[in-house]
């Protein structure tokens, strides 16, 4: 069975002063706090949620 496909995404940036579906986001990511980093499937559904706090997060090269 081939290995699934991972992205690291890493954030950057606060939620403070942000609207609650971009925290709600974050918190679905598995983010909370600044430098914190995930490892999570390449699935459509996961790269959607990184473009809608694209400004807060950045993807880590490995």
């Amino acid at each position: 069975m081939a290995a699934k496909k991972t992205l690291k995404v890493r954030q950057t940036g606060s939620p403070i002063r942000r609207p609650q579906d971009q925290r709600a986001t974050l918190v679905g990511l598995g983010l909370n706090k600044i430098g914190r980093v995930r490892e999570l499937e390449d699935t459509p559904s996961v790269r959607g949620m990184i473009s809608k706090v694209a400004h807060m997060v950045e993807i880590v090269e490995e």
